[in-house]
């Protein structure tokens, strides 16, 4: 049963080691609609933390010349925003440690001057210059301005299993976690971007809010998601589905498993899950990445012992973002992580039987959030 809600997975978790090098992001991602125009915009907010151990007064960001010289390692709050577009932008705002509340356990919540992320609640802004965007590459933004207030309400979980539970955690097993407490989210409220104004409607902002953590990223890196279905089949509109799939290598005590992805399809109250930490069902999995010219391609093809689905999904280079983080250790491997929230596809969804494949439904995709990039050499 992955879908179960589990809020302490969503508290903080840079402890022990994790606490001088590691990383915990709380993210979130939904559409809205133009107040003026009627026209809908995907956007994204996240607050990422990063070695609280060796935080103080200011923010010591990993990118930095002088930092980067002597291996200092990055440690601060950080507050990304932005939205995607043929205006696609990332913005972000650093706090030190000393400026931050936490509450570390359920419910969890973060709070930085004006900025506030909790179970229920996002409040915020930030506004970056040009001028500063361009003086400040260790910032690693654009510029613009955004400003939220939003309510939320986490619907369908896909909680992965006992490999990111208590016993995996205490022992830093896997180089990097991933829990979503809300792989369908209900978002509602304003947000203001470059100065307009935009509303968020809990029954069209296909919302998604999921975290990671841990001590390094992986590579390949792939994302899919989206709650916006609808069936080719009988044209009816999906409205308590959501699928959802994450992962590329995962590491665990320090040894890759090549070729590995964890993925849930809540389909009409009804779940299917792929998951190759849980051996007992057998679950094999295939997918390829690419870049064209124009556009971002996934297809991923899964089965376990009752049940394959296949996915493909594209979304188009011009409405995407290369997005930007940097490892606790201050490495920025990843310098070619295409991210987009408006991706399409179709998702072709099969039961099996002693005499083979029945397909239960062939659905299409929209409003799909998506990643995919590998480590530059």
């Amino acid at each position: 049963m992955f879908a179960k809600q589990d809020k302490k997975r969503d508290g903080f978790m840079l402890n022990g080691s994790f606490a001088d090098e590691g990383y915990d992001w709380w993210w979130h991602s939904f559409t809205a609609v133009n107040d003026a125009t009627g026209e809908e915009k995907p956007f994204f907010i996240e607050y990422f933390t990063c070695n609280p151990e060796l935080g103080g007064k200011d923010p010591v960001l990993g990118q930095d010349a002088y930092n980067l010289l002597t291996g200092k390692k990055p440690s601060y709050v950080m507050v990304k925003a932005g939205w995607w577009g043929s205006d696609a932008v990332q913005l972000h705002r650093y706090f030190g440690w000393e400026n931050v509340k936490i509450h570390k356990r359920a419910p969890y919540s973060l709070e930085a001057d004006d900025c506030f992320a909790g179970e229920y609640e996002l409040r915020g802004s930030v506004e970056i210059s040009s001028k500063d965007a361009d003086e400040h590459p260790e910032w690693m933004c654009g510029s613009g301005s955004m400003e939220w207030d939003l309510k939320l309400h986490k619907m369908i979980p896909f909680n992965v299993g006992y490999g990111a539970g208590g016993f995996f955690r205490r022992l830093k097993a896997f180089a990097m976690y991933w829990h979503a407490e809300g792989m369908k989210t209900l978002y509602s409220g304003t947000v203001k971007a470059n100065g307009v104004t935009y509303s968020v409607y809990p029954d069209r902002c296909y919302g998604y809010a999921d975290k990671n953590w841990g001590e390094d990223f992986t590579s390949p890196w792939v994302w899919l998601s989206s709650c916006d279905l609808t069936s080719k089949l009988t044209g009816r509109r999906l409205n308590n589905s959501v699928f959802d799939i994450g992962g590329g290598c995962p590491v665990v005590f320090n040894i890759p498993l090549q070729k590995k992805l964890l993925s849930a399809f809540y389909y009409e109250g009804e779940e299917f899950e792929f998951n190759f930490s849980k051996f007992w069902t057998m679950t094999r999995t295939k997918f390829r990445c690419k870049e064209t010219d124009d556009a971002v391609i996934w297809h991923v093809r899964q089965e376990n012992r009752s049940a394959l689905i296949d996915v493909k999904v594209k979304c188009l280079k011009k409405n995407m973002l290369l997005i930007n983080y940097e490892a606790p250790n201050g490495t920025r491997k990843h310098n070619r992580l295409w991210n987009g929230g408006n991706g399409k596809g179709v998702i072709s969804l099969y039961e099996k039987h002693n005499k083979g494949l029945y397909l239960i439904d062939e659905i299409r995709c929209g409003h799909v959030g998506c990643e995919y990039g590998v480590y530059s050499e």
